[in-house]
């Protein structure tokens, strides 16, 4: 029985938003633990940089079923070093306006998160055969 493009497309959904919850996860944990010995920031940077890695290689090997590739590893950071200004420059923001951190980690999270889904299915991890179609 073949599934239909509808289909995969909300089991692909289903598995980015489980890794992604893991990812703000590994995130979260990082710099929670990263900021008993660092200043916000730093730890906010690192803690980034750690739930990349864990995002690059959820999304390549169980999300999106792609090969590991050069290309598609330095898209992926290229992107995703792009939304550290986002991560940062919301964390600075929501604490300057007096949250407390970890809640702006999340909020924070949440929409680099649809985001980062966004750009890694229309621009890194295409399935070659939608391509074609």
């Amino acid at each position: 029985m073949s599934r239909t493009f509808h289909q995969l497309f909300h089991i692909e959904t289903f598995r980015y938003l489980v890794f992604g919850v893991l990812t703000v996860t590994v995130n979260i944990a990082s710099y929670r633990i990263l900021s008993l010995w660092l200043d916000t920031l730093p730890a906010n940077t690192l803690a980034f940089f750690i739930a990349v890695f864990f995002a690059y290689y959820t999304n390549t090997r169980f999300v999106f079923r792609v090969p590991f590739t050069k290309k598609n590893f330095l898209q992926f950071m290229t992107m995703r070093i792009g939304t550290i200004f986002l991560d940062d420059g919301g964390m600075l923001l929501l604490l300057a306006w007096g949250w407390n951190d970890l809640f702006a980690k999340c909020v924070v999270n949440a929409v680099i998160i649809a985001l980062n889904y966004l750009f890694s299915k229309l621009f890194i991890f295409r399935n070659k055969k939608e391509e074609r179609k």
